[in-house]
């Protein structure tokens, strides 16, 4: 049983190959050391070095820089492998896509030059980083002002909750030329580390995915080359949705791993656990626990991938799809990890077994990368032709 499941989608041959080298990888060098990282919340180099010997960061791009073009739906597969093992590992992964890919959808082609053949190898990190302190869910309403200065813009604001902010070499940064013209004033920039009058401030303590540092970044007079703006002005905040249409299924596919190894971790407890004389598998209440848990992972499962199959053939007017498919995987994780915790009893509320984490670490999915309300209302814009 368990994740072998994925055995029965039609994948091609090298979705297959990238999806076995991404489980040796995860069961053989992430897992030992994900309870390690959760509980030290220490950034998962041992990790992170392994994602990148085995040249994952580069299944994302097209060739001309680097990447293998092995496309969404590969990057999904390696996600949902790694989330498998450890969510915030895999949290670290995705970044890499999701602060490199406005440079791929609306660099120029120095910018390409410049950072994607880096980011392929994991020569250089990136990070993405839309939200502030009052700009949340209400992503067009930022405060952090860029104002032009001759062949420079000047930043000056706070940005908050910026996965891997203190170890990227190059965050796209999201400002507003005009807060009053809110999504229309959104611009986006490549802010590098050591950029004058950019500080990496509060790194967060969280409930769960604890090795993946989320911290805020200050500006204060930080000066950003004109060529360090990606697309023209008030096109940020298209560019900011573009790239979460296509993560999203990625996102999606983490919740699936990490429903995944709660369904095995439970499926496995309860083959073992004796009580009144028996297994508690052979008890038709348990059973029916696992059966919905199943059917809550592998509908995830095949609501990810469809969508992650789309951006694959060309579609980028999936938002419909990729909302859908993040917001029930989402929703999924988390009650799949709640009753793996039930079927454990009191040995899963404690931190010997890892179904705990699981629980954990799920509940950011129903969170970032917006919140599964704003899925729905996303989802019911696109119903209604709102």
């Amino acid at each position: 049983m368990g994740i072998a499941m994925n055995d029965r989608f039609d994948l091609t041959e090298d979705q297959r190959l990238i999806r076995e080298l991404a489980r040796t990888i995860a069961r053989e060098r992430v897992a030992p050391h994900a309870a390690h990282y959760d509980a030290t919340e220490a950034y998962p180099e041992a990790s992170i070095r392994a994602i990148s010997d085995a040249g994952f960061y580069g299944i994302w791009l097209p060739e001309q820089y680097g990447g293998t073009n092995l496309g969404c739906l590969a990057l999904a597969l390696v996600c949902e492998e790694i989330a498998w093992a450890c969510a915030a590992t895999a949290t670290q992964y995705l970044d890499q896509p999701l602060g490199g890919l406005p440079i791929l959808l609306a660099g120029t082609e120095a910018q390409k030059t410049k950072y994607l053949p880096r980011l392929a190898t994991g020569e250089l990190l990136a990070a993405y980083s839309l939200s502030e302190p009052g700009a949340g869910s209400d992503a067009a309403g930022l405060r952090t002002a860029a104002t032009r200065k001759g062949d420079r813009y000047v930043l000056n604001g706070t940005k908050q909750w910026c996965t891997n902010g203190d170890h990227a070499d190059v965050i796209t940064v999201f400002a507003t030329v005009d807060p009053k013209k809110r999504a229309k004033g959104v611009t986006a920039f490549l802010v590098e580390r050591g950029m004058s009058g950019f500080v990496v401030g509060k790194k967060e303590k969280k409930m769960g995915i604890r090795a993946s540092p989320t911290v805020a970044l200050h500006f204060t007079d930080c000066a950003v080359p004109v060529a360090n703006r990606l697309g023209e002005e008030g096109e940020g905040f298209t560019i900011a949705m573009q790239t979460l249409d296509i993560t999203r299924p990625a996102t999606g596919a983490m919740a699936v791993g990490i429903g995944q190894a709660a369904l095995d971790a439970a499926v496995a407890y309860a083959r073992e656990r004796q009580q009144f004389g028996q297994a508690i598998a052979a008890f038709q209440g348990v059973q029916f626990m696992l059966a919905d848990m199943a059917m809550q992972v592998h509908a995830a499962r095949l609501m990810v991938y469809h969508a992650a199959r789309q951006v694959d053939t060309g579609i980028r007017s999936n938002t419909y799809e990729a909302s859908m498919a993040k917001c029930w995987a989402g929703d999924a994780a988390m009650k799949v990890a709640t009753d793996a915790v039930q079927v454990f009893g009191g040995y899963g509320y404690t931190r010997e077994y890892p179904v705990e984490r699981f629980m954990r670490d799920a509940k950011i999915m129903q969170i970032y990368e917006g919140t599964n309300q704003i899925q729905r209302l996303i989802i019911a814009k696109e119903l209604l032709g709102g």
